[in-house]
């Protein structure tokens, strides 16, 4: 039997049955959601069964999928082997990263994410942001995601280094509390009828392809999504937009954006196939090698003192540097006539 005085970030999925005692990095979240963290890898579907048919047990007792564990609770975790498509890949060493840090404090963990680094580990992803900010810092006790970035995504990404922190960042988070502000730049041309401003409330549809990848559409029976949109400057078949959340959907913006017939650039998803791949060719103007999709301002109140703080991260440099070109032929062509944001 394995006996894990504190909670360990690696798995405790094995051939052993593991008993956990709770501290209060745990304390207060359901098992389910406690399980779905401590066993990596194992499927959803495998966690509830577990609970359903009582082999996981707390105090040695049977408990449902929604028991709120306590400080002190002592969880027996049936053995679970954890079958490894890949082992070569399963056992990568996961690279502990600095990040750009915009904010830190006892509560909570700012940063500036790179475009084309995943968020977690998963679909394929050997790891992410989490599993090598934890790789970075052993010592942390607590350290969980908040909310989540697409990978190809850029920008603000927020840490809870406390559970009393990440339960209050989520309940401003359901109840859309926090501002999120992103900058897009898209392919097409910006209706004249439109002004500055357009708001899209499409409901939006998850859904998996042919090949199982995870994909989004507008449908008439999606969940309700809401998206505005601010223009800040256009070009000949271009427009760079400041987009604001008013849902968190998968894939939000960037489906709103395709169904105004506003594809974001380089986006590999959503957009269109043929110009990202002309634009990333050497030596194109402009040109870019990536999605230019980058959320650059965050307003919400801190968890801990309920002061408003703002968070802020500049445009990357290869999205500068694309909007200096889109700048460039703009005023090359036609400087006097041209529209500026």
């Amino acid at each position: 039997m394995k006996e894990l005085g504190k909670i360990s970030q690696k798995s405790v999925a094995s051939d052993q049955v593991s008993l956990i005692e709770i501290d209060d990095s745990a304390a207060g979240q359901r098992i389910d959601n406690f399980l779905l963290r401590v066993c990596k890898g194992v499927p959803k579907s495998h966690i509830y069964r577990i609970l359903r048919s009582g082999e996981v047990r707390v105090n040695k007792g049977r408990i449902d999928a929604q028991y709120r564990l306590e400080l002190g609770d002592l969880v027996r975790v049936p053995p679970i082997r954890v079958a490894q498509p890949n082992e070569a890949v399963a056992h990568l060493p996961v690279p502990s990263a600095d990040f750009r840090i915009i904010f830190e404090d006892e509560h909570m963990l700012v940063i500036d994410k790179p475009a084309g680094v995943a968020v977690h580990g998963g679909s394929g992803v050997a790891f992410g942001v989490i599993e090598q900010m934890r790789e970075a810092r052993p010592q942390a006790k607590f350290l969980e995601l908040v909310h989540r970035l697409d990978r190809e995504t850029s920008g603000i990404l927020m840490l809870a280094k406390k559970r009393s922190a990440l339960v209050n960042l989520h309940e401003q988070i359901r109840e859309n509390k926090m501002d999120k502000r992103y900058y897009a730049c898209v392919h097409g041309d910006w209706a004249s009828d439109w002004g500055r401003r357009r708001a899209v409330k499409e409901p939006l549809h998850k859904y998996l392809t042919a090949d199982g990848e995870r994909r989004v559409r507008v449908q008439a029976d999606g969940l309700a999504s809401h998206t505005v949109f601010n223009l800040i400057d256009r070009w000949p078949e271009y427009a760079l937009l400041e987009a604001e959340l008013k849902t968190g959907r998968t894939h939000q913006i960037r489906v709103h954006l395709q169904h105004l017939e506003l594809p974001i650039v380089g986006d590999a998803k959503y957009g269109d196939f043929a110009l990202n791949k002309a634009l990333a060719r050497a030596n194109a103007r402009p040109g870019i090698k990536r999605m230019f999709l980058h959320a650059y301002r965050l307003k919400l109140v801190h968890p801990a003192t309920g002061a408003p703080i703002q968070f802020e991260a500049p445009l990357p440099a290869e999205c500068r540097a694309f909007v200096a070109q889109l700048n460039d032929l703009r005023n090359g062509s036609n400087p006097e006539t041209a529209p500026h944001g």
